[in-house]
Order: structure tokens, then C-alpha cells, then sequence
């Protein structure tokens, strides 16, 4: 009986046919999806493509936008500008966490001691939630210079970078703050019954909890924050929309615009998958819990 037992132990797995139909029933309901999906999606473009190469301004329109001589022009000078983009993404990405991470912890302080500290938190959070960001650009880049402040720099980058934090530190903190939020009380009362402190509590406790919990949303914020550095052209800053700005003054031909509009969705489609990686990985581990 042991040996019969060991060696029906030591069988290779062999599937039911049930199971092996099934999984062939499978592997054809995929592929004839992927051939539907791939055909329809050939059928629509073949019709949007006759649908706007038919139409009778095409002809104007292709020179105007899609003209491959200020396309290869533009490229060079558009991409030496994305290196500034970049650079505004990564200084200002970095400080719009941090900064918005402090006003969220100090929305969420308790005690009346730190109602003037929840106040002020919240009175920034709303004023620059509901300004739009072109204003606050144009006041920060135009309006600080004109002050005169002695030891404060008039340099377009700094001050429509310093804009740029500003707008966007508001809607990270409510985020951030949401992600505190749902955190259940009982966790911060379970850290303060092992002697933890109010502070430790969120340190230790809370805040690692909302941080896992609000991601996704902040890596969105960060993705419409690399589309709207393109915003601090309107301070004469050479970036990549400015230098398509340059080249479109001098030929009269829009097709620059568009090579910095297709720059700019190449580098956001990356951190737009990425940003789906994340909230599929951790939609399937929340269901797993």
C-alpha cells in the first residue's frame, strides 16, 4: 500500500479532458476577441483616415500642420527645450509632495490649539484650488519681479516653477489628506494604547497606510504636472512649447506646435501606464487580501 501510495505521489499531473476543452475553449474565444478587436480597430481608422484626408481643406490644413520641413526644423530645438520640462517636472514633483504633505498632516491636526494651523492650511488649499493656474503663473512671474524685493530672484524659471508648487501642492494635499482619512481610527487608537505618541502614531502608522492608499492619484497629479510646465513659456522661458512658439514666428507654419504636442503625450504615455501598473497591482492585492 506505501509503495502504491508513493508512486501515485510521484505521477506527473496529467489535466482532465474536461479541463484541457476548457482550456482550448478558452485559447479560441481569445483569439477570435483579438481578431475582432484588431479588425475593428483597422476599420475605424481607415474611416477617420478618409474621413479627414477627404475633406476639402486637408490639402491647407497638411501644409499648415503636418508640413515634414518644420517638422525636422522644430524637432531639435523642441527637444533641447523638453530637457527644461524635464527638469521643472523632477525639482517641482519633489516639492509639490513634500509641501503638500505638510498641509495635509496639518489639516488633519487635532486639538483647538491648532485651529490657527488648520485654518491657514485650509484657506491655501482653497484659495489656490480654485485659482487658475495661468493666473498664478502670470501673478508669481510678473507680479514678484515687480515688488523689488531685495535678494528675491526675478528669474522666469524660478518664479513659474515656484507658481507651478503652489497650485499643485493644494490639490497633492487633499489627496494626501483623503488618504489619511480613510484610515481607520482604531489604528491611530491602537498605537497610542502601545505608547506611541500623537505624532509617532502618524508617522509610523497612519501615514504609511494612506501614502500605499493614495498613489495612483498622485502619480495622475504628476502627470498633468509634467503637461503643465509647458505653462512657464508665458514668462519668455525657452522651453519646449516656447521654441515651437519661435520657430512658428518666423515661418508662419504651426507644425512646430504640433511636434511639441506629440513630445510632450510620448512623455506622458510612460508614466500614464505606469500610473495603470500601479492601481492594477494594487487593485489585485486589496482582492486578495
Amino acid at each position: 500500500m506505501g509503495d502504491r501510495a508513493g508512486e501515485s505521489a510521484r505521477a506527473p499531473y496529467r489535466p482532465s479532458a474536461r479541463r484541457i476543452e476548457r482550456e482550448r475553449y478558452r485559447k479560441a474565444r481569445t483569439r477570435r476577441s483579438v481578431l475582432i478587436a484588431t479588425a475593428s480597430t483597422l476599420v475605424t481608422a481607415v474611416v477617420l483616415y478618409l474621413l479627414v484626408t477627404g475633406s476639402p481643406g486637408w490639402p491647407r490644413t497638411r501644409e499648415t500642420f503636418f508640413n515634414a520641413h518644420y517638422a525636422r526644423e522644430a524637432l531639435p530645438e523642441v527637444l533641447k527645450g523638453l530637457w527644461l520640462n524635464i527638469r521643472l517636472l523632477v525639482v517641482c514633483g519633489a516639492l509639490v509632495l513634500v509641501l503638500g504633505l505638510v498641509l495635509a498632516v496639518a489639516r488633519t491636526l487635532r486639538g483647538p490649539v491648532f485651529f490657527p494651523v488648520r485654518a491657514l492650511a485650509t484657506a491655501y488649499v482653497d484659495f489656490f484650488r480654485g485659482l487658475p493656474l495661468i493666473i498664478c503663473l502670470l501673478g508669481v512671474i510678473f507680479g514678484v519681479p515687480a515688488l523689488r524685493l531685495t535678494g528675491v530672484t526675478s528669474d522666469p524659471v524660478v518664479l513659474g516653477g515656484a507658481a507651478l508648487v503652489l497650485t499643485y501642492s493644494a490639490y497633492v494635499a487633499e489627496v494626501f489628506r483623503a488618504g489619511i482619512e480613510t484610515v481607520h481610527p482604531s489604528q491611530r487608537a491602537a498605537a497610542r494604547s502601545l505608547g506611541l505618541t500623537n505624532a509617532q502614531a502618524m508617522r509610523y502608522v497612519v501615514l504609511p497606510q494612506a501614502v500605499r492608499r493614495v498613489v495612483p492619484p498622485l502619480l495622475n497629479d504628476l502627470v498633468s504636472l509634467q503637461k503643465d510646465t509647458g505653462l512657464v513659456s508665458i514668462g519668455g522661458v525657452v522651453d519646449a512649447v516656447y521654441a515651437a512658439q519661435i520657430i512658428t514666428g518666423k515661418s508662419f507654419n504651426y507644425t512646430p506646435y504640433v511636434v511639441a504636442g506629440l513630445v510632450f503625450v510620448a512623455l506622458t504615455i510612460p508614466m500614464t501606464r505606469l500610473t495603470d501598473w500601479v492601481t492594477a497591482r494594487m487593485n489585485s492585492r486589496q482582492g486578495a487580501i
